[in-house]
């Protein structure tokens, strides 16, 4: 395989790091590129979607976080196995680029990259750098960022691509809007992976306070979890709403395309699938998210008027409704919130990441 290059990707276990990470991979690939996956056995869990072609290799990492005073202590002797063996690694098929996508799993191929002086990058999904990346932020070449703007440390400078969005998404790109009036319309309600309840305990009870009006158009989807789909479903029943409500639905790109206001977490994927189709948006940022990145997620939606956001702390049925209301009875707002959505979307985002893999390798010795 001498004279293909080789990229190596490192990443963690969670999606919100391994959907950049094998978006690029693929990209990649079709390039002609070989490429590697530096993960830890927890992450080699979320490989399932990763292209066959990509060799997936196992390094030793620890997080500080987890595992009592114990696993604390163990934590440094791991890293530092780790780092020696992705080393190792390098000197036996050394990489053109390394590019890490957070999370502890990500952190002995940067810095195995860092000490071997290797062209590197790191891609930070969230607005707030997460602890790994924010360790490598002046230590790489690039920091490429899925969120604008992002809190970043001084004197480092981040290159906007964006967070890569799924095919499903891509086809439905600046999807045509049918802006709100008096024929049937659609919310769509939809809380991430964690932290729903609050959005399907407070929604339905603000949907049912609308003015006659406005609820006799409404159909609303609402993504809620089993132990609350009940209650919310009553709720939305009780009120005589035509409503949908299921743990999961497959097609969230198409019933986006279809929605007049989208009501959301401002988890990175979620924000990005909301300006690549071009929504209004009422976005509710997960307090609990670390280092409240959720609100610094929401940041760049709603400082180009494109988003409401609202915090748990001020989140009742009644400021929810008055939401509402206001997106769905102004027209020429709703428009342009769906324009200033897509003015800031980077459906090109695996592009723009491609774009500094092959900028790096051109300068590597």
């Amino acid at each position: 395989m001498s004279g293909v290059p080789l990229l190596v990707i490192a990443a963690g276990g969670t999606g919100g790091h391994m959907f950049p990470a094998q978006a690029l991979a693929e990209a990649m690939l079709a390039m002609g590129w070989r490429v590697k996956l530096s993960t830890d056995a927890r992450g080699a869990r979320y490989t399932g979607g990763f292209p066959h072609s990509v060799e997936i290799e196992q390094i030793k990492s620890a997080t500080f976080a987890r595992g009592g005073l114990a696993g604390k202590l163990k934590a440094p002797f791991k890293l530092a196995a780790g780092v020696a063996s992705a080393m190792l690694g390098f000197r036996r098929d050394r990489p053109a680029v390394v590019v890490g996508f957070g999370g502890y799993p990500s952190f002995p191929a940067i810095t195995a990259a860092w000490l071997m002086r290797l062209p590197r990058a790191i891609h930070e999904q969230n607005g707030v750098l997460g602890k790994v990346n924010k360790v490598f932020a002046s230590r790489v070449n690039t920091v490429a960022c899925g969120t604008w703007p992002t809190d970043l440390p001084d004197g480092v400078e981040g290159t906007f691509t964006g967070n890569p969005v799924r095919n499903a998404v891509l086809e439905r790109e600046a999807a045509p809007y049918i802006v709100p009036g008096d024929y049937p319309m659609s919310i769509v309600v939809i809380g991430g992976s964690q932290g729903a309840r609050i959005l399907s305990e407070v929604v339905p009870s603000a949907i049912a306070m609308l003015p006659e009006p406005i609820k006799q158009n409404l159909r609303v989807s609402h993504q809620a979890r089993d132990e609350d789909a009940q209650t919310a479903a009553a709720t939305y029943a009780q009120a005589g709403i035509d409503a949908e409500v299921a743990p999961f639905f497959q097609d969230v790109p198409a019933r986006f395309a279809e929605a007049q206001l989208v009501i959301s977490r401002s988890g990175a994927s979620s924000v990005a699938d909301i300006s690549v189709i071009g929504r209004p948006a009422i976005l509710v940022p997960y307090a609990a998210a670390t280092g409240d990145h959720q609100t610094a997620n929401a940041r760049g939606l709603v400082d180009a008027g494109a988003a409401i956001m609202m915090p748990e702390s001020q989140l009742t049925p009644q400021t929810m409704a008055d939401s509402i209301e206001t997106i769905l009875t102004n027209p020429a707002g709703a428009l342009h919130m769906t324009q200033a959505a897509l003015a800031v979307s980077r459906p090109d985002a695996t592009e723009r990441l491609v774009e500094i893999v092959e900028t790096l390798a051109s300068k590597s010795p």
